[in-house]
């Protein structure tokens, strides 16, 4: 059928686009003076460019009558690939835009020191040399303090644990698991599990932090109240007081396997779960483009190591 050029031709060179306009506009508008209104052209230049196409592609697009102008069975075909040509190409100005974002942002990770098997700076590295105009800047905190960094806009994404009573806020897409372990002085004496600990003083994160509530939860239901005369901030702190004796601790496994001084380490009966690693942001605030690009880059790193 001869209306079936009309579809290869739309991607010949030599029709130019106000062409393509000026026919949808006719259509759209329903008539030729309509059309020179909305365009803000002489109907004379309107009718010429229609006739223009319609010479070019060896078809009619319209059908003219003294009261009415209708589209014809290739001007319908016609107008179906405009508009999808228009959507290409709004998506291809939508895609630019926000490569120019990306291109010039800046990005603010808060992280916290446990990250299960995740390795942050490997993935924070490849994406700058994705993407080396982004500014990149990193801060470590407790999950507590870098969930309120995010409330307060100070972070754009947050990797660290997802704990049970993490607010509806905040959005959560997990990338890697964590697990705990007894970490205990060198030469401490075999344990197989907490309850085997609950003389023992204990080291562990501040009161309010998760690992704190992780503790008293399970020495809880192991029938014990742990005492804790050592808090710190630091996992790497934890082991460094557990290696010099001072106490023992409830520690990740990713700590452990860190470089760092002598400790004992054992799986406890039975196993204590730690929350899964997430990436999280808040759903109420969208990200800009240089963070979507970057939170997208750590979520396929993270699947890449599954």
């Amino acid at each position: 059928m001869r209306f079936a050029y009309a579809f290869s031709a739309v991607h010949d060179e030599s029709m130019e686009l106000r062409q393509l306009d000026t026919f949808a506009a006719v259509a759209r508008q329903g008539g030729f003076t309509r059309a020179a209104e909305h365009l803000r052209l002489a109907q004379s230049a309107v009718s010429a460019q229609v006739r223009a196409l319609e010479t070019e592609l060896g078809v009619p697009l319209f059908a003219r009558t003294t009261r009415r102008v209708t589209l014809t069975q290739a001007g319908e075909a016609l107008l179906s690939r405009y508009d999808r040509i228009q959507a290409e190409l709004a998506g291809a100005r939508s895609d630019l835009t926000e490569l120019t974002a990306v291109l010039r942002g800046r990005v603010t990770i808060g992280a916290t020191a446990v990250l299960g098997d995740f390795t942050l700076p490997a993935a924070l590295a490849s994406f700058h040399d994705r993407y080396p105009g982004v500014e990149l800047s990193l801060r470590s905190d407790l999950i507590a303090g870098l969930l309120a960094a995010l409330d307060a806009g100070e972070t754009d994404l947050v990797v660290g644990p997802r704990h049970e009573d993490l607010p509806e806020r905040f959005r959560a897409r997990r990338i890697a698991d964590e697990h705990l372990v007894l970490a205990l002085p060198p030469g401490h004496r075999p344990v197989t599990s907490l309850a085997d600990l609950r003389d023992e003083p204990f080291v562990c994160l501040p009161a309010g932090s998760g690992l704190h509530r992780i503790l008293l939860a399970a020495a809880s239901a192991a029938g014990f109240t742990p005492r804790i005369p050592f808090e710190t901030h630091s996992a790497m702190a934890i082991r460094d007081l557990v290696s010099a004796g001072v106490g023992v601790a409830l520690l990740a496994r990713s700590a452990v396997l860190r470089p760092g001084p002598p400790i004992a380490v054992h799986a406890p009966h039975p196993a204590i779960p730690h929350p899964p690693i997430a990436l999280i942001h808040r759903r109420d605030r969208p990200l800009s483009p240089a963070a979507r690009a970057c939170r997208s880059h750590l979520l396929d790193q993270a699947r890449a190591r599954r």
